[in-house]
């Protein structure tokens, strides 16, 4: 339990010619941050970041729900940041993560059991088209493994006569111009996050609409910046109303 020496070891593998990858849980990347911005990415240095146990764990406790991990990294210059939704986008992002040699990158997942792959309908510019609606009204961007609960969402909606179209953008940073250009396209866009909302994949699209002079109505749905007691994850996600009937709630409120 010595991240911040792994952290930098890694940066020195990586100085020497090699592509380290170090598997770090989630919330412990906390640890090695100075390591990471300083020794790592400071100095281009080639070094994969493997995060298990990404956002809310369940019974481990507060300090081990990987909530920050997206928040963090989306300040570090020049960092790659994937959040597969499966097994074979994880497979496919972690390729992608050895072969970027000029800056650290990360791909991260949650605990527990691996799930059904989701594939996509089709894949526009890097970015996954799961569910797709015949208007242009609501956008469900989701992240990482919330995507079978966004497809869950957009079926339920359906049934109440709500359109959505889900996405996975696999990689949340940088952001992908093509997730910009398609919230330009639907009056609603909706962030579907497992970590922290305040500073997390959520704020950084709305810092690029502001950029590129899009307006939309943007809205999140994550973790609220506080500390989380022992509880099952569904049991977690209950309680703060992540859960798909609650989401399609929100969301029809949203658009009301």
């Amino acid at each position: 339990i010595a991240e911040q020496h792994a952290v930098t070891s890694a940066a020195g593998l990586a100085y020497a010619g090699m592509h380290p990858v170090i598997a770090i849980y989630s919330t412990f990347l906390n640890r090695a941050f100075d390591q990471l911005l300083l020794d790592v990415a400071l100095h281009n240095a080639g070094v994969t970041f493997v995060l298990d146990r990404a956002g809310i764990t369940g019974d481990d406790g507060p300090s081990h729900h990987g909530i920050w991990d997206l928040a963090l990294t989306g300040i570090v210059p020049h960092m790659r940041v994937g959040a597969p939704r499966d097994g074979a986008r994880l497979k496919e992002v972690l390729r992608e993560c050895v072969e970027i040699s000029h800056a650290p990158s990360m791909v991260r997942f949650p605990k527990g059991a691996v799930p059904a792959d989701i594939p996509a309908i089709e894949r526009v510019a890097g970015v996954d088209i799961l569910h797709r609606s015949a208007s242009k009204k609501v956008l469900l961007i989701s992240v990482g493994a919330m995507a079978g609960m966004a497809i869950e969402v957009a079926q339920i909606a359906h049934e109440q006569s709500i359109e959505i179209t889900v996405v996975d953008p696999v990689w949340v940073k940088p952001i992908s111009p093509t997730v910009i250009s398609m919230c330009g396209e639907y009056s609603t866009v909706v962030v579907l996050e497992d970590g922290i909302k305040h500073a997390g994949i959520a704020s950084a699209i709305s810092e690029s609409l502001r950029e590129a002079g899009i307006n939309c109505s943007l809205h999140s749905i994550g973790v609220p910046l506080e500390f989380i007691e022992h509880s099952k994850r569904n049991e977690i996600l209950e309680d703060l109303e992540i859960t798909p009937a609650a989401i399609v709630q929100q969301i029809k409120g949203w658009i009301s």
